[in-house]
């Protein structure tokens, strides 16, 4: 009776195992199987070039919308400065409405984040009140492209941001820390009762807002170059009385 030839065995499939075991249990007796000799899974790393693929994306995305608003941005333009395939921001990001929103929502959680750093709870009311003035002013100063794309956002009637619950939860922590700030002033006698947080911060943002997104016209028509350092520095102080003189108890 013929013999039947042996086969050569088959080879594991490696990317099974690195899913399937678990390294918890391995006995440490087995240091070729314990996790910190391991590879990192092939899971992890796709994992790690996506957020750098995301990254790249929501970047040159800003950069882009920046330049040229909503209307004006280019898909090509978008994935030329990434460094990648178009398609594959179609991947990650439906559409230029879409990746237009994630922009946006980066841009409020990048200025939320910075204004936590300033730790606003363990200052004094007024000198709280006060470091908000100041951040504000001098975050739209040092990043004009975030006033660029709300000038975008606002031209299309906010339909993005009415779509995004991320940017309204961003925000509003920052309504309830002004609060919190107004109601401990009230408490120690510095401020008045009775203010709106979320007039406040508008009041805040809008005199920031308006001073460098019309200073072009502004400039021209009353003749004043308005971001001159001794201009900007006046700016800043004007700001700091106005809204310090409306909540201080006279």
């Amino acid at each position: 009776m013929p013999t039947r030839p042996r086969t050569k065995p088959r080879r594991p499939n490696l990317d099974l195992i690195h899913q399937n075991v678990n390294y918890y249990r391995v006995p440490p007796s087995k240091p070729a199987l314990r996790k910190s000799r391991q590879p990192s899974p092939p899971a992890q790393e796709k994992q790690r070039d996506a957020e750098r693929s995301q990254a790249a994306i929501l970047a040159a995305a800003t950069q882009e919308f920046a330049q040229h608003g909503l209307g004006g941005a280019r898909m090509e333009s978008i994935a030329e400065k990434a460094q990648l395939n178009k398609r594959l921001i179609y991947y990650y990001f439906q559409d230029k409405d879409q990746l237009f929103q994630a922009v946006l929502e980066q841009s409020y959680r990048q200025i939320r984040e910075q204004e936590r750093a300033l730790n606003l709870e363990a200052l004094d009311p007024a000198a709280a009140m006060r470091a908000l003035v100041e951040f504000t002013w001098n975050y739209y100063i040092a990043h004009p492209e975030f006033l660029t794309l709300l000038n975008s956002a606002n031209l299309h009637r906010a339909r993005h941001l009415q779509k995004s619950q991320r940017a309204r939860t961003l925000n509003s922590p920052l309504i309830d820390l002004l609060a919190d700030i107004l109601e401990r002033g009230r408490k120690s006698g510095q401020f008045r009762g009775g203010i709106d947080p979320l007039q406040l911060y508008i009041s805040i943002a809008g005199m920031s807002y308006f001073y460098l997104s019309n200073n072009p016209t502004l400039s021209a028509i009353f003749g004043r170059d308005l971001m001159s350092p001794k201009a900007r520095s006046e700016r800043l102080s004007h700001m700091c009385d106005v809204i310090l003189g409306y909540v201080l108890r006279s």
